[in-house]
């Protein structure tokens, strides 16, 4: 068990975009040795698939059925927050995890070039750069919690500095792989970007730790 020390705080979302790189790294050695081995494309794709959940414990994966809950409630604010923090799954949940999954089975299944190997894999590191640039500039929906924790405790010039740095070095290394596709990519990330801090200031008033993850 790591004791978290405010003195550790200040600088952690710094290094948030480097878990993503572990994870990219793993999706593409993985992708890689299907290739030299001659895996076929279904188990590639469902093994590609799980590798993040099994790195993550499925961290994200469960804020963001919480998120699909609350969202999908349409009960007021302050009822939403509490459907985020109830730790039961509803129907909502597993329709979007089940719709999400299809998407992205279908998805990466579609992807074998080596350079759009590369630009998905540089995306788990782009998505932490915008969930820890969201975390401390976008309004936040409570006053506790973990991300209010870690936000609260931030260097926030510095760490925005850095995270910012990040990701214009990621979405350079995108453009490398190639252009057309890297563009395309990055130009989604941002928008999807924008579109949740204002789905989640209409929904819930901010973002919270689910919502960011």
């Amino acid at each position: 068990r790591f004791p978290w020390k405010e003195e550790d705080m200040k600088y952690t979302f710094c290094f948030f975009p480097w878990i993503g790189a572990v994870i990219g790294g793993c999706v593409y050695i993985w992708n890689r040795l299907c290739g030299i081995w001659g895996i076929g494309n279904g188990a590639r794709t469902a093994v590609g698939i799980v590798l993040p959940l099994v790195i993550t414990g499925g961290f994200h994966l469960d804020g963001f059925m919480d998120t699909m809950d609350a969202f999908h409630s349409y009960e007021p604010e302050e009822r939403k927050l509490q459907i985020l923090k109830d730790p039961h799954i509803g129907a909502f949940a597993v329709i979007m995890l089940a719709v999400y999954g299809l998407a992205y089975m279908g998805a990466f299944s579609e992807i074998q070039d080596d350079s759009l190997i590369k630009i998905v894999c540089l995306g788990f590191f782009l998505s932490r750069c915008l969930s820890g640039i969201g975390a401390l500039s976008f309004p936040l929906a409570k006053r506790d919690g973990m991300l209010y924790l870690f936000a609260d405790r931030s260097h926030k010039r510095i760490v925005k500095g850095v995270l910012y740095l990040e990701c214009g070095m990621c979405m350079g290394l995108m453009l490398f792989s190639s252009f057309g596709p890297g563009l395309c990519v990055a130009s989604a990330a941002f928008l999807s970007f924008f579109f949740c801090r204002r789905r989640c200031e209409k929904e819930l008033g901010g973002i919270t730790g689910d919502t960011a993850g």
